[in-house]
C-alpha cells in the first residue's frame, strides 16, 4: 500500500498497532481508522501482573478483535522475572522501562512483518506520559528502520471505555504492574484511627 505523509501523519497505509488491552484498543482503533489507517493489532504486555490479570486483558483484546473483524496477533510470552529484575531497584522509574520494553518489541515485530510504521494504544490513556511514550516510540522505530506514528488519542478514551462496557469486555482496575496495583488499593486498605484503636 502506498504511503503518503502530511504534517507528520501517515495516510492510506497499514499500521502495526501495539495494544495494551481491550478498552484502550476500543478507544484508539476508531480514531486511527478515521485517519485513514488499515490496522493490524498486536498484544504484548509482560508488565501486567499477576498472571491471571494478564490473561484477562489478553482475552478481552482477542474478544474485541474478533468482534471488530480486525487482523491481529498475540505474543503471550510472560517474562515476569526479567521485567521485575529491571525495575526492582528503582520502582519509581519503572514506567520508562515499561514503555521501552513493549515499544521496542512492537517495533521489532512490526519491522519483521514488513510494516513501515507502528503505534500504540498507550497514547489513548490520560494516565500515561504522552511525551515519554512519543520519545521512546521514536527511538524504537529508528532502531528498526521504521516510523512511529504519534497521535494524541486521548479524546477517544471515555468513548472507548463506554464501548468496552457495552461489549462486555473485561475492565481493569489498575494500570498493570504490581506496583500500580498496590498504589490503587493500598490507600483504600489503610486503616483509620478508629480501626487501629488510636486515641486522640
Amino acid at each position: 500500500m502506498e504511503k503518503r505523509k502530511s504534517k507528520g501523519v501517515y495516510f492510506d497505509m497499514k499500521l502495526f498497532l501495539h495494544c495494551c488491552c481491550g478498552p484502550c484498543a476500543a478507544g484508539s482503533i476508531p480514531q486511527l481508522q478515521v485517519a485513514g489507517y488499515e490496522l493490524f493489532a498486536w498484544f504484548y504486555n509482560p508488565n501486567i501482573h499477576p498472571f491471571q490479570e494478564h490473561k484477562s486483558r489478553r482475552l478481552s483484546f482477542v474478544e474485541l478483535m474478533e468482534q471488530l473483524g480486525l487482523e491481529y496477533a498475540v505474543n503471550a510470552d510472560y517474562p515476569l522475572e526479567i521485567w521485575l529484575k529491571q525495575v526492582a531497584s528503582t520502582p519509581e522509574k519503572r514506567c520508562s522501562y515499561c514503555y521501552r520494553s513493549r515499544l521496542e518489541a512492537a517495533a521489532e515485530e512490526a519491522a519483521n512483518r514488513g510494516f513501515q510504521a507502528f503505534s500504540s494504544t498507550l497514547l489513548v490513556s490520560p494516565y500515561q506520559n504522552q511525551e515519554l511514550i512519543g520519545k521512546i516510540g521514536q527511538e524504537a522505530a529508528a532502531r528498526f528502520g521504521i516510523d512511529f506514528v504519534f497521535q494524541d488519542l486521548r479524546p477517544g478514551f471515555r468513548d472507548g471505555q463506554a464501548d468496552a462496557r457495552e461489549r462486555g469486555l473485561y475492565m481493569q482496575k489498575y494500570c498493570g504492574c504490581i506496583y500500580s496495583e498496590k498504589e490503587r488499593y493500598a490507600k483504600k486498605a489503610r486503616p483509620t484511627k478508629q480501626q487501629i484503636g488510636t486515641e486522640d
